[in-house]
């Protein structure tokens, strides 16, 4: 059934994706889309959440981040030996993994032994995994800030921290969750749009994705149930200037895209598309928003990883026509786009709409 998409498809996601190839089952295009419809390729190396999301907001990197092999030993001995020193715990890991699967292997020898489980996968990370009641949250959170020094060594995107709990067989990861992005090569709009007087709100992934850079206010909600919460709260308490609000939702990747789960994906899209009408109804006459995605995720595919694809990309506002936005060489054209609404300029990427 359709039903339960039923905003988005009014919206036209499926138009998004009948731009790049066959219609998709079960997300098929309408006559006339609520909203402008198109899709994106990405233009920079790599297909991580980081580059994506820079990407989003101007950034193309020219040059992809470093990825680790996945066979053991996936990292260097020197980064090894220098972590193991600046943190004073044995290295456990050291291969590209699921983390859940590498948890449940490793879970109870970190538990016993002690030592931090570290593991990459096919994107630019090292993760660091630790039970609680072993490593507390700030010391997992020390360990990954020594992590994260040496790592720019090697131009990686992130090192994230990997909390869990629970007993060998059913081991949960928290919410203690927290990226650690290298730094940001050049401006964003979050830095343009903030030195033109907008409020500029991350809210969920956001704030670590950009090392807080160009954000007056972080607000790290974990979940897309509390992150959609708190952009309806955000609407409710505008202040009297400009905002924009900057929002991930990672549901579809962290738990159905890299575990391969179309029925939780399927589900997770669903409860994304109850909470629109919501927010649609607390945007004003000059108010846009725009839905749009980082990179792929396709829980049908093989593997566990990102994919790099297409993105679709969904532009409304109160009183502007909807228009066929076509296929956009980069993400950046989001940048361009935000900044021209707010009456500034990026220097990346082509506006879709005009002021």
């Amino acid at each position: 059934t359709t039903a339960a998409w039923s905003t988005l498809l009014a919206l036209g996601l499926g138009n998004c994706a009948a731009l790049t190839g066959p219609p998709v089952h079960g997300c098929l295009p309408v006559q006339d889309p609520l909203a402008s419809c198109g899709a994106m390729k990405q233009k920079s190396k790599g297909k991580d959440t980081t580059t994506g999301h820079w990407e989003l907001a101007g950034v193309v990197m020219e040059q992809g981040f470093h990825v680790f092999p996945a066979e053991f030993p996936s990292f260097p001995p020197e980064l090894t030996s220098r972590l193991e020193e600046a943190t004073g715990y044995r290295l456990l890991g050291n291969k590209a993994a699921s983390g859940t699967q590498i948890i449940e292997e490793l879970g109870p020898i970190q538990m016993s032994d002690g030592g931090l489980i570290c593991y990459t996968s096919a994107d630019s990370v090292f993760q660091i995994a630790a039970h609680e009641q072993v490593v507390p949250l700030e010391e997992l959170y020390r360990c990954c800030l020594s992590a994260r020094k040496i790592c720019d060594d090697y131009n990686i995107a992130r090192v994230i921290a990997r909390p869990f709990e629970g007993r060998p067989g059913s081991y949960t990861r928290t919410a203690g969750r927290r990226d650690y992005s290298i730094d940001l090569p050049s401006p964003t709009m979050l830095d343009v749009l903030q030195e033109h007087g907008v409020e500029t709100v991350g809210i969920g992934k956001i704030g670590d994705i950009f090392n807080h850079q160009g954000l007056t206010r972080s607000l790290p909600d974990k979940g897309n149930e509390k992150c959609m919460a708190r952009v309806k709260n955000v609407l409710q308490q505008r202040p009297g200037v400009d905002q924009l609000i900057f929002v991930n939702l990672v549901d579809t990747d962290m738990l159905y895209g890299h575990r391969r789960d179309p029925l939780g994906y399927y589900r997770a899209i669903e409860s994304i598309d109850r909470e629109l009408p919501d927010i649609a109804a607390l945007l004003g006459e000059d108010d846009f928003l725009i839905i749009c995605a980082d990179h792929g995720c396709d829980p049908d595919f093989k593997g566990t990883d990102h994919t790099r694809e297409f993105v679709p990309l969904i532009f409304c506002q109160p009183g502007r026509n909807p228009v066929d936005l076509g296929i956009r060489e980069s993400f950046t054209d989001v940048a361009a786009t935000v900044c021209r609404l707010f009456g500034t300029t990026h220097h990346s990427g082509s506006p879709f709409v005009s002021a």
